[in-house]
């Protein structure tokens, strides 16, 4: 599997003025889903950056409690994405409710880490990144070049880490989805 890393999109681009951020429509759950899948993949080597700041300032000040931290989400992550694949009912409910699925997988690791003592590691290393990627992307609203490179990474052009993320949960957007089934079709 080829997998490219994403470019740094311009820090004015990825956070302008208000004038390029917008409340979602919570009424359309569809929209804002596309919404937050087009921007992770869009700028995803910004929330890397953003993340890997935090993460460096929480490892600092507690390396090993955050060590822990990562390696108990990364081992529930990949357990409940192991789960969801075998399990029919999992597979429904991680497609139709991705929220609740990282949701569960947070909780989870929350418990387990809780055990070991590193919680406020967990929160502010682990959680707080993951809920600013989430309200930026919810927020922020998508341009052209945002959707013909989401397009461009959704028929199988490029394939970056935050697309294998969102693979994984199985989560993209519904024209991408539809374009890949049908190239898929044309192929078989």
């Amino acid at each position: 599997m080829d997998v490219n890393i994403a470019p740094l999109r311009a820090w004015d681009d990825f956070f302008p003025g208000s004038d390029r951020f917008s409340r979602p429509d919570f009424r359309d759950i569809s929209k804002w889903n596309n919404r937050v899948v087009s921007n992770l993949l869009y700028y995803q080597t910004n929330y890397l950056v953003v993340a890997a700041m935090m993460i460096s300032v929480v490892g600092f000040l507690s390396p090993f409690n955050m060590i822990l931290g990562g390696v108990v989400v990364v081992l529930v992550f990949t357990g409940f994405v192991w789960a969801a694949h075998n399990k029919d009912v999992l597979r429904r409910l991680k497609k139709q409710y991705p929220t609740a699925f990282v949701m569960v997988v947070m909780l989870a690791s929350y418990f387990l880490i809780s055990l070991f003592g590193g919680l406020m590691v967990f929160v502010f290393g682990i959680t707080f990144p993951l809920l600013l990627m989430f309200i930026h992307a919810s927020l922020r609203l998508r341009n052209l070049k945002n959707k013909l490179e989401n397009k461009m990474e959704g028929i199988g052009l490029k394939r970056t880490p935050m697309g294998i993320v969102l693979d994984a949960l199985e989560q993209q957007e519904e024209n991408i989805g539809k374009l890949t089934d049908y190239i898929n079709k044309v192929k078989e």
